[in-house]
């Protein structure tokens, strides 16, 4: 599994090990998790790094109409995953 650290904030490093990816409507998607191995929190970011850009830039997917949309054609990709949100 691909691990990719992330700088947040301009100094804090943060390690996501990439489960899926795909590409929507011209965007690319990442599907991360916290952990390498087990059941961990899971997020999907957004890339929103330009195609000239060295370096990517992404945040979290959080409207709820796109998140839902996202996570649908992630669960497709992967038989194996189901998403929860934290509110169930």
């Amino acid at each position: 599994m691909e691990k990719i650290t992330f700088t947040l904030n301009g100094s804090e490093k943060v390690d996501f090990y990439v489960l899926e990816q795909t590409k929507i409507g011209g965007t690319d998607y990442i599907l991360v998790t916290d952990m390498e191995e087990g059941d961990g929190d899971a997020l999907i970011l957004k890339d929103l790094s330009k195609p000239e850009e060295k370096d990517g830039l992404y945040e979290i997917v959080s409207e709820e109409k796109e998140l839902q949309a996202v996570a649908a054609v992630f669960e497709t990709l992967m038989e194996d995953v189901t998403f929860v949100s934290d509110d169930e």
